[in-house]
């Protein structure tokens, strides 16, 4: 049998000094990177920061956190109370598969965070990318992450184009430019991610105040535009999104269950606010009860 040929060396960012230096001075105050932040409460503020603002999550990070402060607490609460906690971030969802991968850690970990991205990937709704954010910032592990802000700062800096959809080929190219050190490795991760949110934005990136211009290949090609935009989110306004988040509102905002009739005032249109009341029902975001009425699960 041939033997294995070598796994490469990788062969670290030459910007990733420079890069680090000015995550330490620069990188924003947020309560999910204070010390003695756990490996639950680094899940919660992933779980919560997809597809949501930073300024959104904050407050909504830190109510869910003197609520629930471990898994073991949130495990113990109805799954609907992590919906009604969950309030307005949007895509509720996420507070019902954070529910769930939080009591699957009572239940398989004795309530501690498993602590390798495979068993992190075990957890119910924890994806590739959540696995391997909480392995990296909250364990420090040598792993790579990578959101659109990491892919946009790494297509910028290392391959000269303006941005680049995320795919799972992206995983080998950031890895590549991480340090051996897995500390160093997860500073590096989070700078990254950082200076893609300050300072590499997609519509207006600072440039003039980029601590690592000098290495960026967008800026050496002279700013080439991309010849197709990268795909962005749908909007908001009118999608059957909008009808299931007034519904839901409803019914969080309620200690009783709710009447279809009072949930029909939120919305006018009728085949539409079936169609989403029927989504937050399959969804296990609604119950219905024999009477015509609706309540948070259970």
């Amino acid at each position: 049998m041939p033997t294995p040929a070598p796994t490469p060396a990788p062969t670290p960012a030459p910007f990733g000094e420079a890069l680090v230096d000015w995550y330490a001075a620069s990188a924003r105050e947020l309560p999910w990177r204070e010390p003695g932040t756990t490996p639950y409460q680094v899940l919660v503020s992933e779980v919560m920061l997809q597809q949501t603002p930073v300024a959104r999550v904050v407050p909504a990070y830190q109510g869910w956190i003197a609520r629930w402060p471990d898994a073991r607490a949130l495990a113990a609460a109805p799954s609907g109370e992590a919906v009604r906690q969950w309030g307005r971030l949007g895509y509720p969802r996420r507070a019902l598969r954070l529910h769930a991968a939080c009591v699957d850690v009572v239940v398989r970990y004795a309530g501690e965070l498993p602590t390798t991205v495979r068993e992190l990937l075990s957890l119910p709704g924890v994806g590739d990318y959540t696995a391997r954010a909480v392995a990296a910032f909250a364990l420090r592990q040598r792993h790579p992450v990578v959101d659109s802000n990491v892919r946009r700062v790494v297509a910028r800096l290392v391959e000269g184009v303006a941005d680049a959809a995320v795919t799972k080929k992206d995983l080998a190219l950031v890895e590549a430019l991480l340090p051996v050190l897995d500390e160093d490795a997860a500073t590096l991760s989070i700078a990254f991610m950082e200076l893609g949110a300050l300072v590499c934005t997609a519509r207006a990136p600072r440039c003039p105040s980029c601590p690592v211009a000098a290495w960026c290949g967008w800026r050496a090609a002279g700013f080439p535009e991309l010849d197709e935009p990268v795909r962005r989110p749908q909007g908001y306004a009118g999608t059957d999104r909008q009808v299931r988040g007034r519904l839901l509102a409803v019914l969080r905002d309620s200690s009783d269950p709710v009447h279809a009739d009072d949930l029909a005032r939120v919305w006018d249109e009728p085949v539409q606010r079936a169609r989403a009341l029927d989504g937050l029902v399959a969804d296990g975001l609604a119950e219905p009860l024999p009477d015509s009425r609706y309540r948070l699960p259970r």
